[in-house]
């Protein structure tokens, strides 16, 4: 692994997109991270010089491939605290919830009744969930006659361990909760949670794309049985993400998806799956993502993620002051002075949040705007839609100084302070 100067990673400069657009306050990493250039030069590197079938035939080409793409699991595993077998190479952060999901689904019928859910069964959510991390839930809990159980946000979107407490019971199988919210910055009391679900035999699944990038992370120290977290929000590459499963899980969960590279021995009866990861990675993988992927994890490794927490707490606070610095305009989530992740979602009074998108994106500063595939929380949060403003390493305090200024004159412009 490459020891990465925090100096260098945190400067503009590093990063090929934010030079071409030097003019520019990027504030929408929550959505999509920009890419180093160690990390494109990793993809390229491979692309160029290794690129070949991997785990296919005995060949000088398949081997120098596999080297690179296990490589990179290895990577990735180290950078959240888990082991080679626990990392499933998938498309997205979705598509690992969707594995877990349908697995389950399943599990009565492919021999690992211990995971299977059934009528009567509970799932519980929170209210404050991204899309993804509800939708496959939703369709588990019909598919088995289960009960899907919300735990309610507060006015500024907020819940906590009581709140789930109220919620979880004895007929609660599965706990499916965000790290850190995508839309208020909550960061989930996850320890509390693992011990709760535990009390009642429960699994928990972790959406982990908001902390992954931006916490230091040790899954195998906090105790969830799945996690999911995506390339693209951490540096690397679209179109790859990653699953993680406790070993003795994984190895017993049916996969979502069969065919080559996932099996054993077939007949024309049926067929028998290797061990995880194998079992879950059908098909020709994206391995020069992959690669580019485990380069990521590199990179954020020799930075050290306890240095970038401390500079996303820091621009945490400044982006917070910057919003509420601003007559009539609403945030939400934690609060001043309290602990939240390196975004802040708000609402200008009077002006609907794409016309703020686009107000600050005439001057140079990209956000983003809409539900973020958060449409429950929205809902409970009273508002159609949020702009919302997200910090990454390359974030300064210049960026959110420019936010500030142009947020207050976004009412004036729209003719909305009359």
């Amino acid at each position: 692994m490459t020891t990465t100067s925090p100096a260098a990673a945190f400067a503009r400069g590093a990063y090929p997109y934010l030079r071409t657009h030097a003019d520019r306050a990027y504030l929408d990493s929550a959505a999509t991270s920009q890419r180093p250039d160690a990390v494109l030069e990793a993809e390229d590197t491979f692309a160029r010089t290794e690129y070949a079938a991997v785990h296919r035939g005995s060949s000088m080409a398949t081997g120098e491939a596999t080297w690179a793409f296990e490589g990179a699991r290895e990577s990735i595993a180290r950078f959240v605290g888990a082991g080679e077998r626990e990392i499933v190479f998938t498309e997205n952060a979705t598509d690992s919830l969707n594995v877990v999901a349908l697995g389950l689904s399943d599990a009565a019928l492919f021999g690992a009744p211990e995971l299977a859910i059934g009528a009567g069964d509970e799932i519980v959510v929170t209210a404050a969930e991204h899309h993804a991390n509800l939708i496959p839930w939703q369709r588990l809990a019909r598919r088995a006659g289960a009960a899907l159980r919300a735990v309610h946000v507060d006015a500024q979107g907020l819940w906590t361990i009581d709140d789930l407490a109220a919620v979880v019971g004895p007929r609660t199988r599965l706990i499916a909760f965000a790290h850190v919210s995508n839309v208020t910055g909550l960061i989930a009391p996850v320890a509390e949670v693992v011990q709760l679900a535990r009390s009642v035999g429960a699994l928990t699944v972790l959406d982990a794309c908001q902390s992954a990038p931006h916490l230091p992370l040790d899954l195998g120290a906090l105790g969830v049985d799945f996690a999911a977290f995506s390339s693209h929000k951490m540096l690397g590459p679209t179109g790859v993400g990653a699953l993680f499963g406790r070993a003795e899980l994984l190895d017993s969960l049916p996969p979502a998806r069969t065919g080559g590279s996932t099996i054993t021995t077939v007949t024309l009866e049926g067929a028998e799956f290797l061990p995880a990861p194998q079992r879950f990675e059908a098909g020709t993988q994206p391995v020069t993502q992959a690669v580019g992927f485990g380069a990521a994890a590199d990179y954020l490794s020799g930075i050290g993620m306890d240095r970038v927490r401390a500079h996303e707490a820091e621009l945490a606070g400044l982006l917070v002051d910057a919003v509420l610095s601003v007559p009539s305009v609403r945030l939400f989530g934690p609060g001043a002075g309290a602990e939240r992740a390196g975004l802040v979602s708000f609402v200008v009074d009077g002006v609907h949040a794409h016309d703020v998108g686009q107000f600050l994106d005439d001057r140079g500063i990209t956000v983003r705007t809409g539900h973020h595939c958060a449409q429950p929380l929205h809902r409970a949060l009273g508002v159609a839609a949020t702009t919302r403003a997200s910090a990454y390493v390359y974030t300064n305090a210049d960026d959110v100084a420019r936010l500030g200024a142009a947020l207050a004159e976004v009412r004036a412009f729209f003719g909305a302070d009359r």
